[in-house]
């Protein structure tokens, strides 16, 4: 029985598990999301996220730390650099998983798991940061009748010539 043993092994020595967490770890950090099992993923937020909050605070036994976890440079360098500027007020939880059909080799449950704040989809700010909402209504009001009496006007005005210049050749024509 395996009373109060919290770790998933994943059906690996202890080696190979530190390894594949850690390989996990920095292609997550590379590409902000990664398609793998959901028993991975979710072994793989409780490896990643404290290496997330550590990236945080930018010190040498911070980065020291976390290379000891990932081995790999340009993986720190990311993650200390953009990821830990955006997750800076970020109270925890930086990562999410999405369930995905299983797969058809062997109907592994599959998920997607991926860096919250680099989802442009979720992420309703940064997608609108600068952009401001208009408000839309239905009243009829003056201001709704000004601008629909603006466009109209413009509208009216650059067709007048256009109509009238052939008109005017039509006449011409007709008196030659």
């Amino acid at each position: 029985m395996r009373h109060g043993d919290k770790i998933k092994n994943l059906g690996r020595t202890q080696s190979h598990r530190k390894a594949l967490m850690s390989n996990l770890a920095c292609q997550l950090i590379e590409h902000k999301r990664i398609v793998t099992t959901l028993t991975k993923a979710k072994s793989l937020r409780v490896y990643a996220e404290p290496l997330i909050t550590r990236s945080k605070d930018d010190s040498m036994h911070n980065r020291r730390v976390v290379f000891s976890y990932l081995q790999d440079k340009e993986a720190i360098k990311e993650l200390f650099g953009t990821i830990g500027d955006k997750v800076a007020n970020r109270p925890g939880g930086y990562t999410r998983i999405i369930k995905l059909p299983r797969r058809f080799g062997d109907a592994a449950d599959m998920a997607m798991i991926e860096l919250v704040d680099f989802n442009e989809i979720y992420n309703k700010e940064g997608k609108d940061a600068g952009a401001k909402k208009t408000r839309r209504s239905r009243r009829s009001g003056a201001a709704t009748t000004k601008k629909a009496d603006a466009p109209a006007a413009e509208t009216t005005a650059t067709e007048a010539p256009a109509t009238d210049a052939p008109a005017q050749e039509g006449t011409e024509e007709n008196n030659a």
